[in-house]
C-alpha cells in the first residue's frame, strides 16, 4: 500500500470494539469556550441555511412548475461533493481547519447575497439558482469535512459524541425556525429577503471563528503532502467493516430516503393543494422529530450499530406509511417520527465513523462519509423527481422508503455475519427483546433450553 510520509497505517480488519459506556451530560460540550462560540455562530447560520433551502425550492417550483427542476437544483448543490468530495478530505487533513472554514463560510455568504440581489431586482432566472446551488456545493466540498473534523479539535475525544449530537440538535433547532420564517417571508415580502438573510447570517460563524483561542484547541497532526493519500483513505475504510458498512447504509438512505425537497413540495402543491405554508409546516414538524432524535443521541454514552439499523428500518417503513396517508393532518403528523428516526440514523452513523477513525485520517474518512451521504442526491433527487412527475409523488416516496428499509435489513445481516453474531429473540423483564448475540452465546442458550 502506498502511503505518504508519516501517514498512519490502517489497523487490521478485526471486529469493531465497543467504547466503554459512560454517563453523559446532555450539554456537556458547551462548557468548552471555543465550542460555545462555534455553536452560537452555527445557530444563526443554520437558520439562514434553512430559510434559503425553502426559498430556493419554492422559487424553482414557481419559475418552472416542475418537481424535476427542484430535483435538478438539489442535485447540482450536491454534485460537487460527489465529484470532488474525497479530494476535499485530503485537503482538510493537510490544512488548518479553522482557516479553511473562514474561507468556505465567506464564499457561501457572498453567494447568498448575490442570489438575493438577483431576486430582489426581478432579474432572477432558473439558471441563476442552478449556478448558486452549484457554487455552494463547491464550498461544501471543503466546508463539510472541515466542520465535522474540527469538532474533535475543539472539544477533544471525551466530549466528541456529545458535540456531534448537539451539532445535529443545533441544525434541527434552526430547522424549526427557518422554514416557518421562510414561509412567512415568501408569502409576505418574497423569496429575495430569505436569500439576503442567509447571506448575512454567515457573519455570526465567521466572528465566532475569529474569537476562538488557538491555544485551547486540541492539536491534531496534519497529514503532509504525499502520494497515495486518497487511496490510503479508501483502503483504511475498506479494512474496517464497521466503518465501511455504516457508510454504505448512509449512502442508501441519503440517495433514496432523504429526497424531501422533492417529496414535500410536491405533496404540498400537487396532493393536498395547500401552498407554501404547508410545505413549511411539513419541514417544521419533521424538524421537531429530528430535534428529539438529536437530543436523545446527546444523552447516550455510546453509538450503537443496532440502534442505527433499527432506526433505519423504522425510517423506511414510516415513509411507506406516509406515502399512503389520505389526509393532510395524518401526513403532517408522520413527519415527526420520520424526522426522529432519520436523525437517529444520521447522528449514530456520524458518531460511529468519527469515534472509530484515527484523527490523522478523519478528514478523508469524513469526506467519504459526507460524499456518500450528500453526494447521492445528484443520483437520487432526479430519480425521485422523475418518478414523482411520471407516477405521482406517492409512488416516489414509497420507493424511497422501501429501498431504505431493505438496505438497513440487508446490511444488518451482513454486519451480523462479519461479527459472528446471530439473532436472539426472547423475553427480558416481562418484555420481548430482539438483539444480536455472539454465536457461542446463542448456542449456549439453546443447549440450556434443551436441557430444561
Amino acid at each position: 500500500m502506498s502511503t505518504g510520509p508519516g501517514a498512519p497505517s490502517a489497523p487490521a480488519p478485526t471486529a469493531p470494539t465497543t467504547p466503554t459506556p459512560r454517563r453523559s451530560s446532555m450539554f456537556g460540550s458547551l462548557k468548552v469556550r471555543n465550542y460555545r462560540l462555534f455553536f452560537a455562530g452555527q445557530v444563526v447560520s443554520n437558520i439562514g441555511t434553512w430559510m434559503q433551502r425553502i426559498a430556493q425550492d419554492w422559487l424553482v417550483l414557481s419559475l418552472t412548475g416542475s418537481a424535476t427542476a427542484v430535483g435538478v437544483t438539489t442535485a447540482l448543490q450536491f454534485l460537487p461533493m460527489l465529484l470532488f468530495g474525497l479530494y476535499g478530505g485530503v485537503l482538510v487533513d493537510r490544512l488548518n481547519k479553522r482557516r479553511a472554514l473562514f474561507v468556505t463560510q465567506t464564499s457561501m455568504a457572498l453567494t447568498g447575497i448575490a442570489l438575493a440581489l438577483l431576486t430582489l431586482s426581478g432579474h432572477v432566472q432558473v439558471w441563476h439558482v442552478y449556478l448558486a446551488a452549484f457554487v455552494v456545493g463547491l464550498a461544501t466540498v471543503v466546508d463539510n469535512p472541515a466542520r465535522q473534523s474540527f469538532v474533535s479539535e475543539m472539544v477533544g475525544p471525551d466530549q466528541l459524541q456529545n458535540a456531534v449530537s448537539l451539532n445535529s440538535a443545533n441544525f434541527q433547532s434552526a430547522r424549526l425556525v427557518g422554514p416557518a420564517v421562510a414561509g412567512l417571508m415568501i408569502t409576505g415580502v418574497g423569496t429575495g429577503y430569505a436569500f439576503l438573510f442567509n447571506g448575512l447570517s454567515f457573519v455570526a460563524p465567521i466572528v465566532g471563528l475569529l474569537l476562538m483561542r488557538a491555544r485551547d484547541l486540541h492539536v491534531v497532526r496534519r497529514a503532509p503532502r504525499g502520494k497515495g493519500q486518497l487511496r490510503e483513505g479508501l483502503q483504511y475504510v475498506a479494512g474496517r467493516p464497521d466503518l465501511m458498512w455504516t457508510i454504505i447504509l448512509v449512502g442508501f438512505i441519503g440517495t433514496f430516503g432523504f429526497n424531501f425537497p422533492v417529496y414535500l413540495s410536491a405533496f404540498a402543491d400537487d396532493v393536498f393543494h395547500a401552498g407554501a405554508g404547508s410545505y413549511s409546516l411539513f419541514n417544521t414538524l419533521m424538524a421537531v422529530g429530528s430535534l428529539a432524535g438529536a437530543l436523545l443521541a446527546a444523552r447516550r454514552g455510546t453509538a450503537k450499530l443496532r440502534v442505527m439499523l433499527a432506526a433505519a428500518v423504522a425510517f423506511g417503513g414510516l415513509e411507506l406509511v406516509a406515502a399512503t396517508a389520505p389526509s393532510l393532518w395524518l401526513f403532517s403528523l408522520l413527519m415527526v417520527p420520520i424526522g426522529m428516526f432519520g436523525m437517529t440514523v444520521n447522528v449514530t452513523a456520524n458518531t460511529t465513523v468519527q469515534m472509530g477513525t484515527d484523527p490523522a485520517m478523519r478528514g478523508r474518512v469524513m469526506a467519504l462519509y459526507m460524499m456518500v451521504f450528500m453526494g447521492g442526491s445528484p443520483i437520487g433527487a432526479p430519480i425521485a423527481g422523475w418518478i414523482t412527475d411520471a407516477y405521482g409523488v406517492r409512488a416516489g416516496l414509497a420507493v424511497g422508503g422501501a429501498i431504505a428499509a431493505a438496505a438497513a435489513m440487508t446490511i444488518g445481516l451482513v454486519l451480523a455475519r462479519v461479527g459472528n453474531l446471530r439473532l436472539s429473540v426472547g423475553w427480558h423483564g416481562g418484555h420481548p427483546r430482539v438483539r444480536f448475540v455472539p454465536r457461542e452465546e446463542r448456542e449456549d442458550q439453546e443447549e440450556l433450553a434443551a436441557a430444561a
